[in-house]
């Protein structure tokens, strides 16, 4: 395994208990309002919130990350 690899494995984690830390504190429901996409604000319990917005995130980095590398030699045909 490689260091790199490792390194964004630890952060993960790291960013993931923060999420779940912040969830597990504060469990009162809240008004979420983000007037781009929604018209009128959401109101849901902490936990679930913190969570969407942390899935969000996630599935953003992973988007960004995915795909777009050169393609290796084994696509190539050897004469």
């Amino acid at each position: 395994m490689s260091l790199k690899i490792l390194f964004r494995t630890i952060v993960f984690l790291l960013l993931l208990f923060v999420v779940i830390y912040t969830a597990m504190v504060n469990t009162d429901e809240i008004k979420f309002s983000f007037p781009l996409l929604l018209a009128k604000p959401v109101q849901a319990p902490a936990p679930i919130i913190f969570f969407a917005i942390f899935a969000v995130g996630v599935l953003a980095g992973t988007v960004l990350n995915a795909g777009g590398g050169k393609k290796g030699s084994g696509s190539e045909k050897k004469k």
